[in-house]
């Protein structure tokens, strides 16, 4: 039985984190229920925009205010590991310590569980997509930086459908039309490894047919991060 207890603040959007709940789940495979960990869900899809707060500082303060509040209602609630299931949260992780210091060492950071596992994976070059919150605030390009990898980011016009894309998963709107704008978005980049980096992406990766993107290297932040939980959870 596991001792650790594992958080998610979600709701960012809400999809993503149904999405991420399911992998977590098959990630802790077990013959009865109890042999899981428990896990603690805050799909608190009433915040402020992420975006928003990183590119204009619209609703900082309240934003941090209801991650912080979030964080450690989490804590207060037995959880011992933490994920933000949203990339561009990671961008507002100092405020959080700042107001919550007993989060450090419990929140298990997407972005630097991407980073370690790419540059484990000897890439000296990522292409990313990612919401302009998550791209402008240089986050995945911070990360990687001591490693000596680059990062590839869209160009400005490539912004509007990665939005569209984005929000066709916020709003469970997802056609055959969606998953093939997401093909055109992935294959546009020219280089051979890309990082999903928002956690709408995966969820239509998980609707690609296999073999699509062959030769392409996908980092799902999400899932490294699992894997992370799997070696760290007792």
């Amino acid at each position: 039985m596991f001792q650790d207890v594992i958080g998610i603040l979600g709701g960012m959007g809400s999809y993503a984190t149904l999405h991420f709940f399911e992998a977590v789940l098959k990630a802790f495979p077990a013959q009865k229920e109890w042999d899981r960990p428990r896990i603690l869900i805050d799909n608190r899809c009433t915040m402020p925009s992420r975006v928003l707060a990183v590119l204009e500082g619209v609703k900082y303060d309240q934003l941090v205010a209801e991650l912080t509040d979030s964080v450690r209602s989490l804590i207060r609630s037995g959880a011992t590991k933490i994920i933000l299931a949203c990339n561009t949260s990671h961008c507002f992780l100092k405020d959080i310590y700042t107001n919550v210091p007993e989060a450090e060492g419990k929140i298990v950071s997407i972005i630097d569980a991407c980073c370690g596992e790419i540059a484990a994976a000897g890439e000296t070059e990522v292409s990313l997509i990612a919401s302009e919150g998550t791209i402008q605030s240089g986050v995945f390009a911070q990360g990687l930086k001591p490693y000596g990898i680059g990062v590839r980011s869209p160009e400005n016009e490539q912004y509007l459908m990665q939005r569209e894309l984005i929000e066709a998963v916020k709003q469970d709107c997802i056609t055959d039309e969606v998953v093939e704008k997401f093909i055109e978005l992935v294959k546009s980049f020219s280089g051979d490894a890309l990082i999903l980096g928002c956690t709408e992406f995966p969820v239509l990766f998980s609707r690609v047919p296999e073999g699509t993107f062959a030769g392409i290297r996908i980092y799902d932040p999400l899932q490294f991060a699992i894997r992370a939980l799997q070696k760290e959870c007792k």
